[in-house]
């Protein structure tokens, strides 16, 4: 056991990191392993705008809750590799639409049956006494009401000595 490890709480996101990069770490060798070239860090992408086919950048960035500039980085990938393509809004300009081309939509065909894989071992993954999945969810709705910051802020107002 490392200092992260017996660190607890304290390195409560370190260890979320960690285990991300470990999933996406597997998830490639996954996809690898079935002939796919595919990066799991495009995923939220690819598989949004397979489930909602057009998109204006600022929707699919809500959807996928990533940064404005985030989502442009992925797509500008996703772009030159052909699996996305952008087109300006017909009622405003400002706006640009994106949609799977052809080649993502082929790709998603391939990648659906190895989504079952991953399901399954993910569900196995987790099926523990404490559900991540669920707890992840919690966790998620308590950041909603108050987050992190906030709560630190209130501990800290409380701690301080009056002045």
């Amino acid at each position: 056991m490392g200092v992260i490890d017996e660190s607890g709480i304290l390195a409560l996101a370190t260890r979320l990191q960690r285990l991300s990069e470990q999933m996406r770490k597997d998830g490639l060798l996954i996809y690898k392993a079935h002939g796919i070239d595919f990066e799991p860090k495009w995923f939220p992408v690819i598989y949004t705008l397979h489930l909602k086919p057009l998109l204006s950048v600022v929707e699919l960035a809500t959807e996928i809750g990533y940064t404005h500039p985030s989502t442009i980085g992925l797509l500008k990938e996703l772009e030159k590799l052909k699996l996305v393509k952008s087109s300006k809004d017909k009622t405003d300009e400002r706006k640009r639409r994106v949609q799977l081309t052809d080649k993502g939509k082929a790709l998603i065909e391939q990648m659906k049956p190895v989504w079952q894989i991953m399901i399954t071992a993910a569900t196995d993954l987790i099926n523990t006494q404490n559900n991540l999945m669920k707890a992840i969810a919690e966790v998620e709705q308590q950041m909603e009401l108050q987050s992190f910051y906030q709560r630190a802020k209130v501990i800290m107002a409380a701690t301080q000595p009056n002045n």
